[in-house]
């Protein structure tokens, strides 16, 4: 058994524009026993959270069509999803601007290149704190 599956079943869209990207992360957090739903860019992801069940975010920030901090805003914004948190991946010597942060309620940014150890770390860890902070979930329709 896999001593990191701690995680209550959990799942995660992976929104990223770059294929390589999401299979590596897809590939990690499946072995630690998370479900995962991929999106090619954020007006596919902001689709599949829409359907509803999704525990986290994960996105890119550069993405077509939507950027992941417009997907984030959507996010925050929707009383349907806003119990979501966001993770974002950028660019190393990317900067958003602290208030566009606060105001999408992203959790944390992770530059790229990110180790796939930590950023599961990550995941794992705010899984943990987010649950235990807002004990009301929305259950899928």
């Amino acid at each position: 058994m896999n001593n990191d599956q701690d995680n209550g079943n959990s799942t995660i869209l992976v929104a990223d524009d770059e294929e390589y990207i999401v299979r590596v992360v897809a590939f990690k957090l499946r072995g630690a026993g998370y479900e995962v739903i991929e999106a090619v860019d954020g007006e596919d992801a902001w689709s599949k959270i829409r359907e509803g069940g999704i525990d986290l975010v994960l996105t890119d920030h550069q993405m077509p069509f939507m950027t992941g901090l417009e997907l984030a805003g959507r996010i925050a914004d929707d009383p349907k999803t806003t119990h979501i948190p966001v993770l974002m991946l950028t660019a190393r010597g990317f900067r958003l601007d602290a208030e566009e942060i606060v105001a999408s309620r992203i959790v944390e940014l992770i530059a790229k290149p990110f180790s796939p150890r930590v950023l599961l770390e990550r995941v794992r860890a705010t899984l943990l704190q987010w649950n235990g902070e807002h004990d009301v979930r929305e259950e899928a329709a």
